[in-house]
């Protein structure tokens, strides 16, 4: 009998074990704005309503929907790329002032100390969740 020997080139390697992998569980998006993956717990989920850009704070809007950090440079990337229009699949120009408005409220809030954590995170890193 005649042994062959295997190519490395077909043998797989072995999956990564769910220990490498902490977030394994946790769905994680992209921001439109900066194109950093994140858990959906640190984004914000936008959607094309009547020819604007408003915040889903529940993420149950119907429709395709955008992920961005709650952060004004991210936004006014996602603005200079014009990157709503594209990943909500909607023709021509949005208004995303509603969106503008809230990332300005939440950022001014914790600029002011009158929300646990930085940036919406407590200190062992987990997202604030907060009542609508």
């Amino acid at each position: 009998m005649k042994v062959e020997a295997l190519d490395s080139g077909v043998v797989q390697r072995p999956r990564r074990v769910a220990e490498h992998q902490p977030h394994r569980n946790s769905p994680v998006r992209t921001c439109v704005g900066c194109k950093r993956r994140a858990l959906i717990g640190e984004l914000l989920r936008v959607v094309a309503v009547d020819r604007r850009v408003v915040v889903d704070g529940r993420r149950r809007l119907p429709g395709r929907g955008a992920w961005l950090h709650p952060d004004p440079d991210c936004l006014a990337k996602a603005e200079r790329r014009r990157a709503f229009p594209r990943a909500l699949r909607a023709p021509g120009a949005l208004d995303a002032r509603e969106v503008r408005e809230h990332v300005e409220r939440t950022t001014t809030h914790h600029e002011a100390g009158t929300s646990p954590g930085s940036r919406g995170f407590k200190e062992a890193g987990r997202p604030v969740m907060s009542q609508p």
